[in-house]
């Protein structure tokens, strides 16, 4: 069973979208995964122009790769790398804790991911699930 940063079961991410690098909905990894995919974000503009910036432009559709281009909103398992870059830059978006995979922690502080953790009662609306 996989576990989240906070030490229970990883909880699903999003289904629409469909994410995850093995796009089960989950931000599991493994030793395939090269990109490390497991950072559960609440994609922002901000990080989606920031990703656009340095080489990953994550609002385009890529219909040959059954990709359907984020917006502002969407729940997307990140790579661990890049949320951590975003965060360099202040532009890191929200996290769901639960749907994060511990090995996030390897590349991000348990303090700065919770930080960043995003609530769905202060939002206002549900996780993208």
């Amino acid at each position: 069973m996989a576990r989240n940063v906070l030490g229970g079961e990883l909880r699903e991410c999003s289904r629409e979208p469909l994410t995850g690098f093995y796009r089960d909905g989950c931000c599991t990894t493994g030793s395939d995964d090269r990109g490390v995919h497991v950072v559960c974000a609440r994609v922002t503009a901000e990080f989606l122009d920031f990703s656009r910036s340095v080489g990953n432009d994550l609002s385009t559709p890529r219909p040959a790769y059954a990709f359907p281009g984020l917006k502002p909103g969407d729940n997307w398992c990140l790579c661990a790398g890049r949320w951590a870059e975003a965060l360099r830059a202040g532009v890191a978006p929200p996290v769901v804790l639960e749907a994060t995979h511990v090995s996030a922690l390897e590349f991000a502080d348990l303090a700065d991911l919770r930080a960043h953790a995003w609530r769905a009662d202060a939002q206002g609306d549900a996780p993208n699930e």
